[in-house]
């Protein structure tokens, strides 16, 4: 036990949309990015699945080599839980850079994130209105009936 033991360079960072939340732990590694213990090659629905390649295609693969990735996702349906995890990922790769690579690298990464798509770094806000009574939803209206 007399050898010190290196500090681990991890960060952990979210992302959310509507109901879903998905939590990442990026470290240093060999560039495995996993979701609930699946790889992302294999996550469905297909269609979506570039979605959450976004960040990386963005960024470039080069930036996620030397990254491991562990998202944890729940809560919502099937596509907010893609928009959160996309979300995730981008906001990890960019703190991950900030705190252990350089600022430069960082600001490069953020701009091509937000000049494409500003909901990689920021929350969206939106979330659904509540029912009310006097109607089926929440601003339709019962048909007023005259006879």
């Amino acid at each position: 036990m007399s050898e010190a033991k290196q500090a681990v360079q991890k960060v952990q960072t979210y992302g959310k949309k509507k109901h879903a939340i998905a939590v990442v732990t990026c470290q240093k590694g060999r560039g495995m990015i996993r979701v609930n213990g699946v790889p992302l090659a294999h996550i469905k629905p297909e269609g979506l699945r570039l979605k959450i390649q976004e960040p990386v295609l963005l960024a470039g693969k080069d930036k996620f080599r030397g990254l491991d990735m562990r998202l944890r996702v729940r809560g919502g349906g099937h596509t907010s839980q893609i928009f959160a995890i996309r979300q995730a990922i981008a906001k990890a790769v960019v703190s991950y850079h900030q705190k252990y690579v350089d600022e430069p690298t960082k600001q490069a990464i953020k701009d091509a994130y937000v000049s494409h798509d500003r909901t990689l770094l920021v929350a969206d806000p939106r979330r659904a209105e509540m029912k009310k009574y006097g109607g089926s939803g929440a601003r339709s209206r019962f048909a007023k009936s005259y006879r």
